[in-house]
């Protein structure tokens, strides 16, 4: 990507943030799409929660990829074209790449642009003989991948982590069918979800003791300081983990203590004491479930792999 070509990636997200701001803050109740959590200082936030004790996903998935290398690498096929959605740092990637079996090209994608590049830069060093082509994109959004990939060599998609549950179902949906239409008619994909499970354990991976998940939600309003002149009182907000068991889903909100108003792009935006804007909601997933969003967006659900405790599964898909 050039220089210019950059600017005006920034640029349009730019203004799709303050539409999204604008559009969401109007809302009742309140809500931001959980997408604009991941600027760069986002993605490091959530790097660092991925370590934490309380937040199990990340070391339990790294788990099953570990013990799992070699049938995973086998879904993919030889010279594979990978192709990650929300790649962030890349850390799992790391174990995919080194088991297959000479992939022709890594194809990360990630919204945040400088945090993409580093990650892809690691990879470069870490697999030398590997070609790398960073894609700054919104993955929930529609977007085209670069048009020179190369046209043989199985293509596949891969997404580890939860972030499935993040969306909602019309955008799940959406967003299969899009990695679908990605990887074409002899395309496969390997995909993270976060199973159904007792709530404290849920609760306590995003209401983290150390304050590191509270830290990460309120970026947000950081962010629409930093990037949309966000006039607003930062320290009248808390975060707050809530289940909602009819969308079987934990909810991260952005709670204001007392009354208070927010301007951003020549708005203003009341909050009673107590009102929230709802940030990310984390869904949870049976096999049943997914294997039904799977036929319904174009996929077949065919292999399942999951921990000893059945916390967190990684399934294979392949195109119909």
């Amino acid at each position: 990507m050039s220089m210019l070509d950059r600017i005006d990636t920034l640029a349009q997200q730019r203004e799709a943030f303050r539409a999204d701001v604008l559009d969401g803050l109007s809302r009742t109740p309140k809500t931001l799409p959980s997408r604009w959590l991941y600027d760069d200082r986002g993605s490091e936030l959530f790097e660092e929660i991925t370590a934490l004790p309380e937040y199990y996903p990340t070391r339990t998935e790294t788990g099953i990829l570990k013990e799992q290398a070699g049938e995973i690498a086998a879904v993919f096929g030889p010279q594979a074209v990978l192709i990650e959605y929300g790649a962030g740092a890349g850390i799992k990637t790391e174990i995919v790449l080194a088991a297959l079996a000479a992939p022709r090209l890594y194809v990360p994608i990630d919204i945040s642009g400088d945090f993409l590049e580093a990650s892809a830069e690691r990879i470069r060093k870490r697999f030398p003989g590997l070609a790398v082509e960073p894609v700054v994109a919104d993955f929930t959004a529609e977007f085209d991948l670069p048009g020179d990939l190369p046209q043989d060599g199985r293509r596949g998609g891969f997404f580890p982590g939860s972030t499935l549950g993040n969306l909602g179902r019309r955008e799940a949906l959406a967003f299969l069918a899009r990695m679908r239409r990605h990887v074409g008619e002899d395309g496969v994909a390997v995909l993270g979800v976060d199973l159904k499970k007792d709530i404290d354990t849920l609760l306590a991976a995003y209401d983290d003791a150390a304050g590191v998940t509270a830290a990460f939600d309120i970026n947000i309003l950081e962010r629409m300081q930093r990037e949309l002149g966000a006039d607003l009182p930062l320290d009248n907000f808390a975060h707050e983990a809530r289940w909602n068991g009819e969308a079987s889903a934990v909810e991260m909100h952005l709670v204001a203590r007392d009354a208070c108003t927010l301007s951003v792009a020549g708005r203003s935006f009341a909050f009673e004491a107590g009102e929230t804007i709802h940030t990310e909601s984390s869904r949870k997933y049976d096999v049943e479930a997914l294997a039904g969003m799977a036929d319904e967006s174009g996929w077949s659900l065919d292999k399942v792999w999951t921990d000893p405790h059945g916390l967190f599964a990684l399934v294979s898909l392949s195109a119909v």
